[in-house]
């Protein structure tokens, strides 16, 4: 009696072991039947150019730190579904150029809006591109040439990325996983001044890392997409570079020969590495991060089954009232530099007689890779969304700002109602008349709601009211 009992025992446990054994090879089956592609080029600019960033700067370029790039990575599910993520060591990409790019993308590939994420490191360390923060920068005619002729170059070197990243489409594993780094701090509520005096840190974060792993059918990492939420702020020089995201993307590449890694900015808009103003600092951090990513990878990950859902809309944002030409006059007797220049175009353009912008077309996008959400948005977008809504949607989803048009910063209603410079002096910045209306957050919320339910992301509270 024992023997047979002892047999139905050792059946059981086999059997049992086959069937989990069959249930893995299902799992992995199923993450199999993805294709995948990746490519980069090198995008440094061979002739000194103004840098994108800081309002300070008062000449061009004057050496390289290390090269930036722009980087892709194709995607294509079980049933001929395709989706493209480019990222870019650049500040932003302005509405005029990303247009572009998404338009040549739909004539060659057939890929709509809500298929393509181009995202931005904002590194502070690399080239200005045409039609960006105009007021900003004092270029004299040539220095105006140069960044127009490396933007046009741009454009053509974007859609060559992609063409080269659909070639190389292969059989694929995807994962993801989040991991954590800590070195983001609230600059809205943390004096960088007296930083080393305090003892915690204030204000809303989001430490997260996410990762999404590509490997080819030997199991291989082909590619490394990882991101974090805070500004590449670190260095403020003469140097071109991709700051402590560059230093990221380096180490790891390093670290895993043959792997493409590419980084996305989170919503870091008010988020800065601190202390900064030392490369050894932006060495440290991009090496900080790139251990969040190599420990994520080290352990075990969540496969993506097969399967893309996307959606993209682009919702009218209205404008607060423009300021009325008396004010303007005022300002400009008082004010210096680019807010000068701001103003006196402002006030010039009213004198002709042009409309002033009363709304703008903001880009909000959802990608679905199997279970995995991303939510993208458009400009320099503050931690609070993210912490929003991964509130409703869950801690695992991935969150992406600075993508597909760079226009402004996107502050919540309580940053807006607190001004300073993401919540008002920014916009001048960015050349726009005024501040976003009241109603920005609710309306940016709410239009992810709708393309949640549209591409089938679950909610895992209902709750999506900005304070």
């Amino acid at each position: 009696m024992k023997t047979i009992t002892s047999l139905v025992l050792i059946f059981s446990v086999a059997l049992l072991g086959r069937t989990a054994a069959h249930a893995l090879v299902g799992k992995d089956l199923d993450s199999l039947q993805w294709k995948a592609g990746v490519s980069k080029i090198d995008i440094t600019p061979k002739d000194p150019i103004w840098l994108a960033g800081y309002g300070g700067r008062d000449h061009p370029s004057e050496s390289v730190l290390h090269p930036i790039w722009i980087k892709a990575l194709a995607l294509e599910d079980v049933s001929g579904k395709q989706v493209v993520l480019i990222t870019s060591d650049l500040l932003g990409m302005p509405k005029s150029l990303s247009d572009r790019i998404r338009s040549g993308l739909k004539e060659r590939y057939g890929l709509e809006k809500s298929q393509i994420i181009i995202n931005s490191s904002h590194t502070h360390s690399g080239p200005v591109l045409g039609n960006s923060l105009s007021d900003i920068y004092p270029m004299d005619g040539e220095q105006k040439k140069r960044v127009s002729e490396y933007s046009e170059d741009l454009v053509a070197d974007m859609l060559r990325l992609v063409a080269e990243a659909m070639d190389s489409l292969q059989p694929a594993h995807l994962f993801v996983e989040n991991g954590v780094t800590r070195f983001q701090v609230n600059r809205r509520n943390n004096s960088e001044s007296s930083l080393l005096q305090q003892t915690e840190l204030r204000g809303p974060n989001d430490y997260a890392v996410p990762v999404i792993k590509v490997a080819n059918t030997a199991g291989e990492i082909l590619a490394i997409a990882f991101g974090y939420a805070c500004h590449p702020t670190v260095l403020g020089d003469y140097s071109i570079s991709g700051d402590y995201p560059g230093f990221a993307q380096l180490e790891l590449e390093k670290t895993y020969p043959g792997a493409v890694a590419l980084f996305f900015q989170g919503a870091g808009a008010d988020q800065n590495p601190l202390p900064r103003r030392t490369v050894f600092l932006a060495q440290q951090y991009g090496k900080s991060l790139a251990a969040a990513v190599e420990r994520v990878l080290s352990e075990e990950m969540r496969p993506i089954a097969s399967g893309i859902q996307t959606g993209y809309s682009e919702i009218d944002l209205a404008l607060s009232p423009p300021p009325s030409m008396e004010t303007l006059t005022a300002f400009i007797s008082s004010a210096s530099g680019y807010q000068k220049r701001w103003a006196t175009r402002m006030k010039e353009e009213r004198e002709k007689g042009l409309p002033a912008l009363t709304e703008y077309p903001f880009p909000v996008q959802i990608w679905k890779l199997g279970d995995q959400p991303i939510m993208t948005l458009g400009g320099e977008t503050v931690v609070a969304y993210a912490l929003e809504l991964k509130k409703v949607f869950g801690p695992d989803l991935v969150v992406m700002g600075y993508s597909n048009d760079v226009m402004g910063y996107i502050p919540s209603t309580t940053i807006l109602r607190e001004g300073g410079y993401e919540g008002a002096s920014s916009q001048m910045v960015y050349g726009m008349p005024s501040t976003w209306a009241a109603t920005l957050e609710i309306e940016i919320l709410h239009e992810f709601l709708r393309l949640a339910e549209q591409v089938g992301v679950p909610k895992v509270s209902s709750g999506l009211l900005p304070n």
